[in-house]
């Protein structure tokens, strides 16, 4: 079929399976096998020397895995793909094959708590230079930018903090230093975000987020959009000659990923199939809850203040609009009068659901202070962005009057 012509569900519901069903079946069966039998030596051999491929062993690959990925590539267009067991597994994958000891990363200052826990701990005592700079002041990331900078890493909205990147101001800094762009688009995942058309050259995703289907399952997936000069870098030196354009992947594949673990399992890969499908439907409900959610937010004297970049006026919203077709997920902050405040309201609700998490079917509210960034100093909340009188809703497919009349009791203290 010509993928060109079709729309996202309709790519998504109608990818090919890699080999023909034995049984004409029209899902993907789970294949929860560990090993796969070979014909003879030859193929084997070939499978195992990477001449090949062939399904050998699921810690590496796997049918329902690989479906996954391929659902992946018909629905982005992305050049490559690969399926990992979570989000911190795609981005650890990612920059740990792209940038060698002494590399630099320049990202942003205002990132989720974990991946942000991840640069600035985890990877600096591997030998990796991290960068924390304000990415919406493009001289500031070119003033952190040298010859040792390989990537510049930053979410298309931040978590919490709800920030949005000019991708073509940023795009156009990265393609002239040669640095390149990996993005975590957890938050605007495809259908709402074209990545290779903002310049972006690898993307990562928690697909326990929106692909899972309403948190049925947690994932991740690295996609590579076959955009950047892999050698390029000193960290795929070895590697660029050989694979080229896949030199990534394949470093990825065969020594990142199968060295550190990470695989994604076969029921895993089967949710994720599953929810792929339907996810515009439950992004267009989503976005469409926020919005009305915001109208609320602007007539309510409880509510000191709130964002989402979907809202004309909010900070993000032009760039949301040109970068995120007016659909920048589900996730808002609004802010009470005080952190006792926003506990107070956090145990009266009944409707949402008190837990962390992002685009479960369900709404859920969490206090990031006290929470995710539970860890972080005083002075590194501030910098972060991370305030004791905000909330972060995740928004959920409910029917809106249920949640604002949710709020409307929970307010009342």
């Amino acid at each position: 079929m010509d993928s060109n012509k079709k729309g996202f569900i309709t790519r998504s519901l109608h990818t090919d399976f890699p080999k023909e069903d034995a049984y004409n079946a029209l899902h993907m069966p789970v294949y929860d096998g560990v090993a796969y039998e070979f014909d003879n030596a030859e193929d084997i051999a070939e499978t195992f020397a990477g001449k090949k491929f062939a399904h050998a062993y699921s810690r590496t690959s796997n049918p329902t895995v690989e479906y996954f990925e391929k659902k992946l590539l018909s629905v982005t267009g992305a050049y490559s793909a690969i399926a990992l067991a979570s989000g911190m597994a795609a981005i650890s994958n990612v920059l740990l094959s792209m940038v060698e000891q002494g590399g630099n990363i320049v990202t942003s200052n205002q990132l989720f708590g974990h991946s942000y826990a991840l640069l600035k701990q985890t990877l600096p005592s591997l030998g990796l230079e991290v960068r924390f700079v304000d990415m919406l002041d493009v001289k500031s990331v070119e003033a952190a930018t040298d010859d040792k900078t390989r990537v510049y890493f930053f979410e298309t909205i931040t978590n919490p903090q709800l920030e949005v990147v000019d991708l073509t101001q940023l795009s156009q800094l990265a393609k002239s230093k040669g640095v390149a762009i990996v993005c975590d688009s957890t938050i605007t995942p495809p259908y709402v975000f074209d990545s290779k058309k903002f310049g972006v050259d690898v993307e990562v995703m928690s697909t326990t987020k929106f692909i899972s289907g309403g948190a049925a399952a947690f994932g991740g997936v690295v996609l590579d959009n076959g955009s950047f000069d892999y050698s390029k870098l000193p960290a795929l030196e070895e590697w660029a000659p050989k694979f080229g354009k896949d030199a990534l992947m394949a470093r990825i594949r065969k020594e990142i990923f199968r060295h550190l673990g990470g695989t994604m399992t076969a029921h895993t890969a089967h949710f994720m199939n599953l929810g792929l499908d339907i996810m515009p439907l439950r992004i267009e409900r989503c976005a469409d809850n926020c919005k009305k959610l915001a109208r609320y937010f602007e007539k309510h004297d409880r509510i000191a203040d709130y964002n989402y970049p979907g809202v004309e006026g909010k900070k993000g919203f032009v760039l949301s609009e040109k970068q995120f077709s007016g659909k920048p997920g589900a996730v808002m902050t609004f802010d009470l009068e005080s952190k006792e405040a926003c506990y107070r309201f956090y145990n009266r609700i009944k409707v949402m659901r008190k837990a962390t998490n992002l685009n479960d079917n369900k709404t859920l509210v969490i206090h990031p202070e006290s929470t995710i960034y539970a860890e972080f100093s005083d002075a590194e909340k501030k910098d972060m962005g991370v305030r004791e009188t905000m909330m972060r809703l995740s928004v959920g497919i409910e029917e809106v009057e249920d949640l604002i009349s949710d709020f409307e009791q929970a307010l009342q203290f």
